[in-house]
């Protein structure tokens, strides 16, 4: 039986993600390492360390071991260590914003990062604007980070959380053609941006589809 296997750093989007899995690859089996330690040690030091890089390589070596066709990787903020993972295993990652990052790179030319965790703004700003280059653009990327949301999410005040974040989007929409919401979690916002007139990318979705694209031509090289 074909295996995926995600690596992620809370469970906050674990249900999101198996529901998507399980949409477009029902005939895939889906299974999940979660170490939250990983997400508040990156947000207490700022970046990844060498800490987060060996439990992160750890575990997808023993994603590989039970059988893993393919690595999903869950979270921006220990995206970087999730490349230098990669290195140790052979079979294809792929990190969750990668899909939205390549969409952004090429219909966007002024594209806003819009984050709320202040360890996820560098990595996928760096993933960004790799994408973009990668794509041959020119495209200048803005990031910016929503002081204060993720505070009101874990006191409980989604709402304040909404309003915040929203207020940021409304803002980069005026000179900004794209918008990019650098972490899963802030799918929650969608409901909310009716009158935004600029594309919002968001990366679970993309993330998936992209997942799931990426295992089906390893999987065909291999026969």
């Amino acid at each position: 039986m074909t295996k995926i296997y995600a690596v992620h750093t809370s469970n906050v989007s674990y249900n999101d993600l198996k529901a998507l899995f399980h949409k477009y690859a029902p005939d895939v089996e889906y299974y999940s390492i979660v170490d939250d330690s990983l997400i508040e040690e990156v947000k207490t030091v700022g970046y990844i360390t060498p800490g987060i890089i060996s439990r992160m390589s750890a575990y997808f070596k023993i994603a590989e071991d039970c059988g893993a066709d393919l690595i999903f990787n869950q979270c921006s903020s220990v995206g970087d260590a999730a490349d230098i993972a990669a290195k140790g295993v052979d079979i294809p990652v792929v990190r969750i914003d990668e899909a939205m990052d390549e969409t952004a790179a090429r219909i966007g030319h002024h594209i806003a990062l819009i984050a709320t965790v202040a360890s996820t703004v560098d990595p996928s700003t760096r993933l960004l604007k790799r994408k973009i280059a990668e794509a041959g653009s020119d495209a200048s990327v803005d990031s910016i980070l929503v002081d204060g949301a993720m505070d009101m999410v874990m006191a409980g005040k989604v709402e304040e959380h909404n309003r915040l974040v929203k207020q940021a989007i409304d803002q980069a929409a005026l000179d900004h053609d794209c918008i990019v919401l650098a972490q899963g979690s802030m799918t929650a916002i969608l409901p909310y941006l009716g009158d935004v007139k600029v594309p919002v990318l968001t990366s679970p979705e993309l993330g998936v589809k992209k997942a799931v694209s990426v295992l089906r031509a390893s999987l065909a090289m291999k026969k």
